[in-house]
């Protein structure tokens, strides 16, 4: 491992599953946004269908890891492709770092060829601390009947380092396949890693 990740590593902010977080086998907590291009969405829009939510600072390394990598992007073609629904949301508060205005986010979606179903800005962090979204990335699945069934990390290696994902067990999509199986998800809440949201003060 090169020293700048072992320095960043070091400095990763990494969230142990508390009692202020929303329940695994809860509904999950409701909420309204905006996304990147000025539309309303609301999760209640989604019910009756799987979704995800994925905490995103594109200037955050552990999330570069995973995009440069396109891991995070196949995560998503995959979730998708067996009819989930994918949010991205960036709780970076406006003058604080990670932030993105919609021009921006389209930018980096066009740019990383991301595949999310909509990017939801949230300078409020309203949505970010309905969940207590503690990291970038930190990623949510709700099922078809809006039951918080998975939170925590994409896999089981907190490093920046894309040489880690290979090997690497994806919780998400092994999250996804028990839940399209009508089964419970095994692993359904793991530690988070990454770069803490950086809310508004």
């Amino acid at each position: 491992m090169s020293r700048l990740f072992a320095l960043v590593t070091l400095s990763v902010a990494i969230a142990a599953p508390a009692s202020a977080q929303p329940r695994i086998g809860a509904p999950a907590p409701a909420f309204s946004g905006v996304d990147s291009n000025g539309r309303p969405v609301k999760l209640a829009d989604y019910r009756g269908r799987t979704v995800v939510l994925e905490w995103n600072n594109p200037g955050c390394p552990f999330v570069q890891k995973h995009y440069r990598s396109g891991n995070m992007q196949k995560t998503q073609a995959r979730a998708r492709q067996d009819g989930a629904v994918w949010l991205s949301v960036n709780s970076g508060a406006s003058g604080k770092q990670g932030h993105m205005t919609g021009a921006a986010a389209n930018g980096f979606v066009k740019a990383q060829k991301a595949q999310p179903t909509a990017y939801l800005l949230d300078p409020s962090g309203a949505i970010g601390r309905a969940y207590a979204a503690k990291t970038t990335p930190e990623i949510y699945v709700i099922d078809a009947k809006g039951i918080l069934v998975y939170q925590g990390a994409i896999d089981d290696r907190p490093t920046a380092d894309p040489a880690d994902i290979a090997g690497a067990r994806n919780h998400v999509l092994a999250a996804l396949a028990e839940v399209k199986a009508g089964k419970q998800v095994s692993v359904a809440q793991t530690r988070s890693y990454g770069c803490s949201v950086k809310y508004a003060s």
